[in-house]
């Protein structure tokens, strides 16, 4: 069953706030090394403590940290996979069976892999959330969430919740997404196409030092991409030379792909998360969670690939 919200703070907060209770726990994972997880968690776990309920961040690739930090009024246990920007990958099937053990629940972002390409409900995950800006729209004219889960998880603990607080979507809306979903599998197979040539085409290349993306078997986490992932996804995650004065170069110089701090369009977009996404964090903590200041995130389109590649490629001659 779904719950459509007006967007995607407002459906991980309805999903957030209506499972635990007063005095319970809710566990966060971040995406790499265990320290401060990107500022949409940091907001929840501060709105979370406003209600009573305590918070734990964990380092989500540590099944071990995972299962220490439970204790007996944890209810919740939340995700990303694929993280952003990093690109690390998490065993939702593992942590969904730490969740069940504890009596939790484990709630699952799926934005970057899409309902394409992951199927987090199948691997043991209780309820998803998705971005649908993101691939769902995927031609940036509407905001919206999506709330997945069963029909009796959406009656027992959102759907009464939404009929009170109001973050309900608009007929208008909620028609451009069903249209974007008619779609949705053709887009992102031509995305994901997109990106995984890019990403072939500059792991080698001498201005990048770093390059991350699912699709590739150098992956760090390529096992458990296997294991769950029918895809690698549209995002490319690669570090330019040079730093952040060597990223804003090759940034400054595209021409045919777009800045922006959306994902998932027709049109190729790209941002540089130190000073966008995850400015707030301290540069301490970004690097810690391996946000360099020359990283940059690569959202792949619809366009020609040789005019992607040629876009990339030119640009990084500047850096």
């Amino acid at each position: 069953m779904t719950d459509l919200a007006p967007a995607n703070a407002a459906q991980v907060a309805s999903s957030a706030y209506r499972l635990p209770a007063l005095d319970q726990d809710f566990l966060l994972g971040d995406s790499t090394r265990g320290v401060r997880f990107q500022l949409e968690y940091q907001k929840a776990q501060e709105a979370l403590r406003r209600f009573g309920v305590a918070s734990t961040l964990v380092n989500g690739l540590d099944l071990d940290e995972w299962r220490r930090a439970v204790r007996p009024n944890t209810k919740v246990l939340f995700l990303e996979s694929p993280t952003n920007p990093t690109l690390d990958v998490l065993d939702i099937g593992a942590i969904a069976a730490i969740a069940h053990d504890a009596g939790a629940r484990l709630v699952v972002d799926n934005v970057f892999a899409t309902p394409i390409f992951q199927s987090p409900l199948a691997l043991g995950a209780d309820c998803v959330v998705y971005s649908a800006t993101k691939h769902i729209d995927g031609q940036g004219r509407c905001l919206g969430g999506i709330i997945l889960a069963s029909e009796k998880f959406i009656r027992d603990h959102i759907h009464n919740l939404l009929r009170q607080t109001g973050p309900a979507m608009s007929p208008f809306n909620a028609w451009v997404m069903l249209k974007g979903l008619e779609t949705l599998p053709l887009r992102v197979a031509r995305q994901t196409a997109n990106a995984a040539a890019m990403a072939d085409l500059l792991a080698g290349h001498p201005k990048i030092t770093r390059l991350v993306y699912p699709g590739r078997p150098d992956h760090p986490q390529a096992a458990t991409v296997k294991k769950q992932m029918r895809g690698g996804s549209n995002l490319v995650a690669f570090e330019a030379a040079g730093g952040k004065a060597g990223a804003f170069r090759f940034l400054n110089a595209l021409k045919l792909v777009r800045i922006t701090n959306n994902l998932g369009d027709a049109k190729s977009l790209i941002t540089h998360p130190a000073t966008t996404t995850h400015q707030r964090l301290t540069p301490a903590a970004r690097a810690e969670l391996g946000i360099s200041d020359g990283l940059v995130r690569f959202s792949a389109g619809l366009e020609h690939p040789d005019d992607i590649a040629a876009d990339l490629t030119a640009a990084l001659g500047k850096v």
